[in-house]
């Protein structure tokens, strides 16, 4: 196995990694009866280790052992559960490094963005344990005297999340940091091709509850593919399950979830435009295009897929941009000044090599770019496309570095360029004059969950709810009152009096 014999690669067995690996964590034991997979470094496609996946025989015992720890963790105060969290996160800022050299070996993306990837699970343990005291209700007037009625929120049960390739771990964090001290047990699907990730983060997760003699079965986790993802969507015992991935597939998994009237939250495509105004920042708009457009190689579904250009600055910022392109170091995401690292998968490297076909077929002009890097690993240039707005391939995200930029008028044929497409994820504008920002961020402006203005479309805080509109889902993950999806809300009337006003002049004998 590669990672286990290259020196620089030592960092595996300090995170508990061996050459083979059981895939699920079930009532607080690691096993595996499923298939043996392997995962490969996406930078030259050798094999890092092997997982032995979950059984459907795994998922049951895990899951009856998870509505069972539920029962205990839901009944144990919010501001303790929010100790365990703060826990959590501690532990995972001693593995800090080792971690986001895993993301970077497993995944692909570069090693600043891997190391940020787990600061921000670090940063949500933190938001969450703050909210651990703020799982506030509310009194409501009755009208009725001598009565009182409150909104009192409650834990759902558990909650089960199905995470995506492309952010292996901070997707988790989003949910199950929340999910946690909501008084929810958590059941983690990681995504087949990052299993390594998927194991260990739950072995520092199960770390800490094994330490304070809570069941590890309050966080039980599975490295499997689609047959354990559909069996966690069709489980009656998951009120609620969070899903981050295609738009084909969300679809799929909200429609099992609804014939059973469970909950579902939808983390789907993006298909993101910047608009560069005719006053804007020419220079910080490029900066921020760049990396927006080329940061994890394209693979973030809040990359700039779409940059629309004023007529009157289209070739200057065109030309700018063309020349900061050039300059983009390509290499193994784990060296030092590694700009763009690999895509993940030697199938992702295929779909790019369709996708440049299908932008030529349909009048898509390459400026830059648009071929694929000979190597061992699944590395592409950096690519940049002038093409119609009208084009079909255009309404299509495809998970890779390629910008499609086009001209525009006036702002509001650039509103209608942004909205004109499924996915309604991030949006971006550049410009200094407030009547266009306002007007940006109103009712006929962006149509988009994330609507920023002189900053790309990547880069969203936690603090904030994060998710988009239309095809990409309409969840919410993170900050702002995103709690409230992962508790059951009960309108509580009581009655502190002798009598039922409704019963008035009856007499009950």
């Amino acid at each position: 196995m590669v990672g286990f014999t290259k020196k620089e690669h030592q960092f595996l067995s300090e995170l508990g990694l061996t050459p083979r690996n059981p895939g699920s964590f079930v009532n607080g034991i690691w096993k595996g009866n499923g298939p043996v997979v392997s995962s490969s470094n996406p930078t030259n496609n050798q094999v890092i280790a092997e997982v032995v996946e979950a059984s459907l025989e795994d998922y049951e015992e895990g899951m009856k052992a998870c509505a069972e720890a539920t029962r205990i963790w839901m009944q144990i105060p919010a501001p303790k559960r929010g100790e365990i969290v703060r826990q959590i996160g501690d532990a995972l800022r001693g593995k800090l490094h080792e971690l986001g050299r895993l993301v970077s070996l497993e995944m692909g993306k570069i090693l600043p963005e891997g190391i940020g990837e787990v600061q921000e699970i670090i940063d949500m343990c933190d938001y969450a344990v703050g909210l651990s005291r703020q799982l506030n209700g509310s009194i409501i007037p009755s009208e009725r005297p001598n009565h009182m009625m409150m909104e009192v929120w409650n834990p759902l049960g558990i909650v089960g999340v199905i995470t995506a390739f492309n952010f292996p771990c901070a997707v988790l964090g989003w949910n199950a940091c929340i999910a946690l001290v909501c008084g929810n047990s958590v059941v983690w699907k990681g995504a087949p091709t990052t299993p390594l990730i998927t194991i260990a983060m739950t072995k520092i997760i199960a770390s800490v509850l094994e330490k304070n003699n809570l069941p590890g079965a309050i966080f039980t986790a599975f490295c499997g593919g689609a047959e354990v993802g559909q069996a966690l969507a069709a489980d009656t015992r998951v009120p609620l399950v969070s899903f981050t991935g295609s738009t084909k597939v969300g679809l799929a998994v909200q429609q099992k979830v609804n014939e059973r009237f469970g909950k579902s939250l939808l983390e789907l495509s993006g298909n993101n435009a910047i608009i560069v105004m005719d006053d804007a920042d020419i220079q910080l708009a490029v900066r921020s295009v760049l990396f927006a457009a080329v940061g994890t190689a394209g693979q973030r579904c809040t990359t700039c897929r779409r940059l629309l250009l004023h007529e009157s600055i289209y070739q200057t910022v065109l030309d700018q941009l063309i020349e900061v392109y050039k300059q983009v170091r390509i290499g193994d995401p784990l060296e030092k000044g590694t700009l763009l690292g690999p895509l993940h998968t030697s199938a992702s490297k295929e779909n790019f090599v369709k996708g440049i076909q299908a932008i030529k077929s349909q009048g898509g002009k390459i400026v830059t770019g648009g071929a694929v890097i000979e190597s061992e690993g699944n590395f592409v240039q950096p690519t940049i496309v002038e093409i119609s707005p009208s084009a079909p391939v255009v309404k299509e995200e495809l998970f890779g570095p390629v910008l499609y930029v086009m001209k525009f008028q006036t702002l509001k044929e650039a509103i209608e360029i942004n909205n004109s497409v499924p996915q309604g994820l991030s949006s971006s504008i550049f410009t200094r004059r407030p009547e266009i920002i306002f007007k940006w961020i109103g009712p006929v402006g962006s149509d988009c969950g994330i609507v920023n203005v002189n900053i790309p479309t990547n880069g969203a805080e936690i603090g904030g709810a994060f998710g988009g509109e239309k095809a990409t889902g309409g969840g919410r993950e993170a900050g702002s009152d995103s709690w409230k999806q992962y508790m059951r809300r009960a309108t509580c009337t009581i009655n502190y009096g002798s009598e039922l006003p409704l019963a008035q002049g009856i007499n009950f004998g």
